[in-house]
């Protein structure tokens, strides 16, 4: 194990901590925040919201962007725009953040849980195809869970660490069984399935900025559609539903502050311009560790067929549980921060009694998978 920890120190070119993925600042981002401090819009309002929508929706290949303060907000607002309510049920995957189920669980929903693959580490279209025929019924155009006879409103795959799962066969089996497809793809800006870029698919795609992204606001969320009207209902309910007017404050239901704030989008503004640049440095970080880990004998997890990922997070496959935990202690002793995937969420408190297919799938990887450090190199 010290042959990857000199290997990892060698590639960052530090004998210092490396981090998991810290952000970089290497462009405009101070130009665009002391424009904007001069300008004294740094609330929700401002030039650099609307520049970052409609920039953003120009990468991505949407017709519509709408900011938020982060990702969870982006997903809890999409969950809202399919129409999911308290007491419906939400198709999701365990391996996964929990913001993908804290969404689903602020509107008194509940998670369904169906294994991924092994490949994409994402939703699987057989496991979903599999419950809903063997568990749903299609009455009236409604989905029905025979087994709690709730209906199910909605689907929520992730790309994980931003590596597509096969999300054009997981539409496919949502719109046969009139579930609406919501897109977490917090991890994936600048993946891209069968060309492409995920986020798309779905009714309702969802993005994060968290500090760890590719990039950052510090916070910071966007949804993205291609309806309009989901679009200004989106725009709507962020911002506290009110009514537009000069000077008075009228709303006309209740809803949520939800919308980024101009500062934290001149940040962002600044970074999306610098997208590219990450994106080829993380590609070419990919290769370089491909290359070390294929001869050493461990498993770099690349990216999945008919994909383009990001490489957000890179990963390894170790060969237990065992191993796994050996190596994390060893890395993290020697100033290389590595760490496990997520605990599955169904093994969480709060999710132990949702309903769940076998889920041996995301077992096997929760117990093998490890982040290494991913950060943008300098010099680009």
């Amino acid at each position: 194990m010290q042959k990857v920890v000199d290997f990892i120190k060698e590639t960052f070119k530090t004998q210092e901590f490396i981090p998991l993925h810290e952000p970089r600042f290497i462009g405009n981002e101070k130009k665009y925040l002391n424009d904007c401090i001069d300008s004294t819009f740094v609330s929700s309002v401002g030039k650099y919201v609307d520049t970052f929508e409609k920039e953003f929706a120009k990468t991505v290949g949407s017709k519509f962007a709408i900011a938020t303060v982060n990702g969870t907000a982006a997903l809890h607002i999409s969950l809202i725009l399919a129409d999911v309510k308290k007491d419906d049920e939400v198709i999701t995957q365990p391996l996964t953040f929990i913001a993908t189920c804290n969404a689903i669980s602020y509107i008194g929903a509940k998670p369904i849980f169906v294994d991924v693959d092994l490949d994409t580490m994402g939703l699987s279209p057989d496991s979903l195809k599999n419950f809903l025929e063997t568990n749903c019924e299609v009455v009236e155009n409604i989905c029905i869970n025979k087994t709690t006879n709730r209906q199910i409103k909605a689907c929520v795959p992730m790309h994980t660490f931003g590596h597509p799962c096969r999300i054009d066969e997981i539409k496919d089996i949502c719109d046969i069984w009139n579930i609406t497809l919501v897109e977490d793809a917090a991890e994936s800006l600048g993946s891209f399935y069968k060309n492409r870029h995920t986020g798309t698919f779905g009714k309702i795609g969802a993005f994060s900025f968290n500090g760890n992204k590719i990039i950052t606001s510090g916070g910071g969320g966007v949804i993205v559609t291609d309806d309009e009207s989901l679009a200004k209902r989106a725009k709507h309910i962020t911002t506290t539903a009110k009514i537009p007017h000069p000077y008075e404050y009228v709303h006309d239901e209740t809803a949520y502050n939800y919308r980024l704030p101009n500062i934290n989008a001149a940040l962002l503004v600044a970074q999306l311009e610098q997208l590219e640049n990450f994106l080829n440095s993380k590609r070419e970080l990919a290769k370089i560790y491909k290359e070390f880990f294929l001869q050493n004998g461990v498993k770099f997890i690349e990216e999945p067929e008919n994909s383009k990922s990001n490489y957000w997070l890179q990963a390894v496959l170790l060969e237990n549980v065992k191993q796994r935990d050996e190596f994390l202690e060893f890395t993290n002793k020697n100033g290389v921060m590595t760490r496990p995937i997520w605990k599955l969420m169904n093994e969480l408190e709060m999710f132990k009694d949702c309903q769940k297919t076998d889920l041996k799938n995301a077992k096997y990887l929760e117990e093998r998978v490890v982040n290494i450090p991913s950060s943008v190199r300098l010099p680009i």
